[in-house]
């Protein structure tokens, strides 16, 4: 049985109270991901929801002809299956690993009987559920508007909040499926990125050297999004 302190891996699981956290510790399993992993398909039926600690997970949206583009990302702040407890059951996109390493796995059926609980953890959920839908909303508008310059940036440090390290295993070719730009893009950009100094690329693998300069270039939808996730998940927003 996992133990209460391993909570705080996960913001969303770090953020309940001590008698929700009992509730679920017989029920939580802890579980590898691995890189490419699907933990949902368009329309496929929710069973499970998972917790991320120390991986991210991709929300894309695809398209009839197999394209398809990134819409969020879920890391150790979130959870991935919200269509559950908002009582959808079914999701148009897919939930696919972007960053291998671990999660909490739960069965639908029992985060439905929290939430339906009416207390914290329906508070804090749909809090998190609030955060996700800026996000989705904000990338859309960064991908119709902003460079693919900026839209490298955001995608960076986002990936960085969500990970350890400064280190982001992805191909450029990855990258722009995510991004839904032509891979030439991507790799133009993350050319202006290393010649500057702000990062450093090789074979898969993207070392951040300066993520204040990153930062200074990155367009206005990364400070929004973050501003938004810092203000809803606070202990003193579960707590009111």
């Amino acid at each position: 049985m996992i133990e209460p302190r391993h909570f705080q891996q996960n913001t969303l699981l770090g953020l309940l109270p001590e008698e929700e956290v009992n509730r679920l510790l017989p029920d939580l399993e802890k579980v590898e991901l691995t890189l490419g992993q699907s933990l949902g398909e368009s329309g496929e039926q929710i069973t499970h929801v998972y917790f991320p600690l120390d991986s991210i997970v991709s929300l894309l949206y695809e398209m009839e002809d197999g394209t398809s583009t990134e819409i969020a990302v879920v890391g150790h702040e979130g959870v991935v299956g919200v269509s559950l407890f908002m009582g959808g059951m079914t999701t148009p996109n897919r939930a696919i690993v972007q960053s291998a390493g671990h999660a909490y796995r739960l069965k639908g059926q029992l985060l439905n009987n929290e939430f339906n609980r009416a207390g914290p953890m329906q508070r804090l959920l749909l809090r998190y559920t609030q955060a996700l839908l800026t996000q989705m909303a904000q990338t859309a508008v960064c991908n119709r508007h902003h460079s693919v310059d900026q839209q490298l940036c955001r995608w960076l440090l986002l990936s960085l909040d969500r990970l350890p390290g400064d280190k982001v295993n992805m191909t450029q070719e990855l990258i722009a499926n995510m991004l839904g730009v032509r891979r030439e893009g991507v790799t133009e950009s993350a050319g202006k990125l290393q010649k500057s100094g702000l990062i450093s690329y090789h074979r898969g693998r993207i070392t951040v050297t300066d993520r204040a300069g990153l930062e200074e270039r990155v367009c206005e939808c990364y400070s929004v999004v973050k501003e938004e996730y810092d203000r809803l998940l606070s202990h003193n927003q579960v707590e009111t």
